[in-house]
């Protein structure tokens, strides 16, 4: 489906290929790309959309806190280092305390937000959208052309 003002919205599109997986049809895009074909007349479109969600693991009030710590840590070094630069001696020391305490905090906000779910959630995944098959839709002036290079690409 072509993005709103993208310019592709009256323009017919003619479906010329289709895959069973995104990466065959990506490389078939960069394949035509690879052949200066104009690729921004070129639209993918998956059919059979689903979302799948694989679960990881188990989400604790400590795994939480140890994610929030990570986050802090990095935050507090960010700090520490723009206000380091001010600093007239030991600057090392401003950039240290800011590692503490962000790490500090970022742990204290990581238990305390998912103790308030209440248990809700206690898993951690990771969502894609996945689709049956992918089509390549290329404007209709341009579909015979992206046939043959297809074609000979075997």
């Amino acid at each position: 489906m072509p993005m709103a003002g993208s310019g592709t919205e009256n323009r017919p599109m003619v479906a010329v290929a289709t895959y069973p997986d995104y990466l065959s049809a990506q490389r078939a895009v960069d394949l035509l790309s690879d052949r200066k074909f104009p690729v921004d007349r070129v639209t993918i479109v998956g059919t059979g959309v689903r979302l799948v969600e694989r679960v990881l693991g188990r989400m604790t009030v400590g795994k939480a806190a140890l994610a929030g710590a990570g986050s802090g840590l990095w935050f507090g070094l960010l700090i520490g280092f723009l206000l380091g630069i001010f600093a007239v001696d030991a600057w090392w020391k401003v950039v240290l305390l800011g590692a503490v305490a962000g790490l500090a905090w970022g742990a204290a906000f990581g238990a305390i937000a998912h103790a308030a779910t209440g248990g809700q959630r206690d898993f951690t995944s990771a969502s894609a959208i996945q689709a049956d098959t992918y089509t390549l839709m290329v404007d209709a002036e341009h579909a015979d052309q992206a046939r043959q290079l297809l074609a000979g690409a075997g």
